[in-house]
């Protein structure tokens, strides 16, 4: 008895084994296919200027690698929105977005940076656990911001800033990883008086404690946008669009911006054509809004298409 439960047992063990090895090729070409993703992210940043528009969910990230975008970047209220739930971190939890992270990322081939809003942390520990999780999702980049969500106190002391952001490289640092951290200074978002002067004081202070590429959201002016890229050279600086500025890509570019974000827009886009299409519907019993739809077709053939391919390839 006791040596049938023996060769129970090796016979268990072998089939254990053998089902590693099955898997071990696929985690490998797993692992090599994240660390390419990373490396691209890092050189798109290296030279000239992209935009990394901004996905709400896997139909419309597939749809925008499919344009031929070299990078995506999720969005904090395109995907609170579409949870029926307001852009805040205190209402879309930790875990929550995490998932909505990581499902962005597999739903790709292309880098994406997670839209990681304040770092789902007050202290320093906090963000460093925070950003160690977001690491784990597949991102080849994050960014953490400096608002606090306090109106008496809308953004965190420079020093404390300065701490989070240093928290966040440190975790980045122990993963191994070669994970993008961008860190964002909110003060036009939260009414500095005097934005420009602030961001690029947090700016260069966020540069020194290891963040990689400098965001401050607002401003619109180029001698404004021209300062910020002066300030944190030779470091990228990324600048948000989210309404026509009157400025075209090739122009931002020539101020010096590597990398243009549109944030929630594209969202915002898709949620002002429901509003109006169903606010005309129940107020005057209209279907003007129905005009000039990209027909059913084209986005179902899309989709069928596109379906047809992730299955040949993880076949």
């Amino acid at each position: 008895m006791q040596s049938a439960f023996l060769g129970a047992w090796l016979a268990l063990e072998k089939e254990n084994e053998l089902k590693k090895a099955d898997i071990t090729p696929l985690v490998e070409s797993q692992n090599a296919a994240l660390d390419a993703r990373r490396r691209a992210f890092r050189t798109l940043h290296e030279r000239g200027c992209f935009v990394i528009p901004n996905p709400w969910d896997i139909g419309s990230a597939r749809y925008l690698q499919h344009l031929g975008f070299k990078a995506l970047a999720t969005t904090s209220a395109g995907f609170a929105f579409s949870q029926g739930l307001p852009d805040s971190d205190l209402v879309v939890t930790r875990d929550r977005t995490l998932a909505h992270i990581g499902e962005i990322a597999a739903a790709v081939d292309l880098p994406v940076n997670a839209d990681f809003s304040s770092g789902y942390g007050t202290e320093p520990s906090d963000v460093a656990d925070s950003v160690t999780r977001c690491v784990a999702t597949g991102v080849a980049g994050l960014s953490v911001e400096d608002a606090t969500g306090e109106p008496e106190a809308p953004l965190y002391d420079l020093s404390v800033a300065v701490e989070r952001v240093r928290a966040a490289r440190e975790a980045i640092d122990r993963s191994g990883s070669d994970v993008l951290l961008t860190a964002r200074a909110e003060c036009y978002h939260v009414g500095h008086p005097d934005a420009l002067r602030e961001s690029i004081r947090r700016l260069q202070a966020y540069a020194a404690a290891g963040a990689d590429v400098l965001f401050a959201p607002g401003p619109q002016k180029p001698q404004e946008i021209k300062a910020l890229v002066d300030a944190v050279r030779p470091k990228p600086l990324n600048l948000l669009v989210v309404r026509d500025v009157g400025l075209g890509v090739g122009e931002i570019a020539s101020l010096g911006v590597r990398r243009i974000s549109v944030g929630g827009a594209l969202a915002l886009a898709g949620w002002t054509a429901f509003i109006r299409a169903a606010q005309a519907l129940r107020s005057d019993g209209s279907f003007s809004g129905l005009a000039d739809l990209v027909p059913y077709s084209e986005i179902n053939g899309f989709l069928e298409a596109d379906h047809q391919a992730r299955r040949a390839a993880a076949t």
